[in-house]
């Protein structure tokens, strides 16, 4: 006997062995109870998610000799000719091969006989859209008009290339792209039917192959069986597939986060070897920062693919600031679009990977500030007066006042909500290795357990031993050191903006132009 592939082994002969589609198959399964069938039907949606194999089921329900209804027997002759393609009263055309309008006259030609064998007759036309101008027009008449023992059930992958006179006179299912954890289950109950071994990883890789196609990952099952030599493992399974080690694009990532150019362009070298796909990895790399941004948002958000693991996930959160994230996202995005314009791909892609390191805010005083800002003051533009940068002054490892607390804050490697928070605490205790910080209650929001464990790594790496962080509410005695910060930046943009009036030059400017000044910043200052 002759191999059948599985996606034809494991084609669902019945609405319950359907996987997903649930809305389709609930208005269908009450219509046919009811006995309220309309005389044509659209299927819609990509490829392999479902559209002919209902279609197929439908016609069974129609047909079944026991009786109209959704839970068709299968053992009736009707039902088996059916499974088997050799019923004679269910006509499939393939609208690709036939798009002329004399093959449509053709098919419709018998319409109007009754049918041979069934209850009824039932033309199924799969890719219905590939039909000509003029056999819509020729089967337009007939959808308007058929009689009483015809059923049409169309199906598209494309249904805005259909008139909208076809339209209007189907039932319209539009099929939805089935998610990657529902094809992993799939999967894996045909693979402990068909007695095959395989590994969760494996079947994972495969699903999200699938691309939301059912049909498409029975297809790399079946490779892959072949592949494996009748096991499904994550190392051949990869190997098909040419899938990326998510450890390289993990890799990447905190090499972008540690601010290491050296180290990020030796994973590139590493990665080169294996000779990728470039514009994959960009793909694997926003998917990663996307995850990444999901847990800085939601931190008990957990992706529905499986691929990624929580806790490596939540250590990437804590590395990268939100701003980072979405600054590197946005980057890989137009990275990905223009890399096929490099005339190396590996230069390209290493370009887009050193754009990131080079627009990456830079870090002064612990504070994320950018190059350059604009000056708004109305036309002409004047530039605003640098003052030169403070000095960096040391502090001591044991913090006693608010002062020396907003030293440490500046000192310590924060990421954007480790560094809120502790702008916004005033130290009011610290004994030892304890520490107390008092916080305001209306910036409770910002104490998440995440937010509050960073920030006592963080204290505990600065200060090189284990230390005990407690948080008080209530109201603040000193300036916290995001109000000495703004302060400072206060009395900064006075003094410069004083200079700027004072200064001849400008004075000439707005005396020759009428100019008004609106308002004078450096340019090295970043609010926060």
């Amino acid at each position: 006997m002759s191999y059948q592939v599985l996606a034809r082994k494991w084609r669902p002969r019945t609405f319950h062995e359907l996987a997903g589609q649930e809305h389709v198959v609930r208005a269908l399964t009450n219509a046919l109870d009811q006995q309220r069938l309309h005389h044509a039907f659209l299927f819609t949606g990509t490829r392999g998610v479902g559209k002919t194999t209902i279609a197929r089921i439908f016609a069974k329900s129609l047909n079944c000799e026991t009786g109209i209804s959704s839970t068709p027997c299968g053992e009736c002759s009707a039902c088996r000719e059916i499974d088997t393609g050799r019923f004679v009263d269910l006509i499939e055309v393939d609208a690709a091969s036939r798009t002329g309008v004399d093959d449509t006259r053709e098919l419709l030609e018998n319409v109007q006989y009754a049918p041979s064998r069934g209850r009824f007759k039932v033309y199924l036309i799969d890719e219905v859209h590939m039909f000509s101008r003029n056999s819509f027009n020729a089967l337009l008449k007939t959808l308007e008009e058929p009689p009483p023992h015809v059923k049409f059930l169309l199906a598209t992958t494309d249904p805005q290339k259909l008139p909208v006179t076809v339209l209007s006179r189907c039932l319209q299912f539009n099929l939805k792209r089935l998610p990657t954890s529902l094809i992993a289950g799939y999967l894996n109950q045909v693979l402990e039917s068909e007695g095959i071994e395989g590994e969760e990883a494996a079947v994972r890789l495969l699903a999200r192959a699938g691309d939301g196609s059912m049909r498409d990952a029975l297809s790399l099952l079946d490779q892959a069986i072949a592949f494996g030599g009748g096991r499904v493992e994550t190392v051949t399974v990869s190997a098909m597939l040419g899938s990326l080690d998510r450890k390289q694009v993990v890799g990447l990532l905190e090499a972008l986060a540690a601010n290491d150019a050296p180290l990020l362009l030796q994973r590139v070298a590493e990665l080169d070897e294996l000779s990728p796909d470039y514009a994959a990895v960009l793909a694997e790399l926003l998917a990663l920062l996307q995850q990444v941004a999901l847990v800085q948002v939601v931190p008990n958000a957990a992706p529905d693919d499986g691929a990624a693991d929580p806790e490596e996930l939540c250590r990437l959160a804590g590395q990268l600031a939100p701003e980072d994230v979405q600054l590197f996202y946005q980057i890989a995005l137009l990275g990905r679009r223009d890399l096929p314009l490099n005339p190396d791909l590996r230069g390209g892609f290493e370009m887009v990977l050193l754009r990131m390191l080079c627009f990456r805010p830079a870090m002064v005083e612990g504070v994320a500030m950018a190059t350059t800002a604009p000056v708004p003051v109305q036309t002409p533009a004047i530039a605003a007066i640098p003052r030169p940068a403070p000095p960096v002054v040391a502090v001591s490892a044991q913090p006693a006042s608010g002062s020396e607390w907003d030293l440490l804050v500046k000192q310590m490697v924060l990421n954007g909500r480790e560094k809120d928070l502790a702008s916004n605490c005033e130290l009011v205790k610290h004994e030892g290795n304890h520490f107390c910080l008092m916080l305001e209650p209306r910036f409770e929001i910002m104490l998440s357990q995440h937010v509050k464990d960073g920030l006592k790594s963080a204290l505990e790496r600065h200060l090189g031993e284990p230390v005990d962080l407690k948080f008080q509410f209530g109201s603040v005695t000193t300036a916290t050191p995001k109000e000495r910060r703004q302060q400072q930046q206060a009395e900064r943009r006075q003094v410069i903006s004083d200079q700027a009036r004072h200064d001849p030059h400008v004075r000439d400017i707005v005396e020759t132009f009428d100019a008004r000044i609106v308002a004078i910043h450096p340019l090295d200052e970043s609010e926060g």
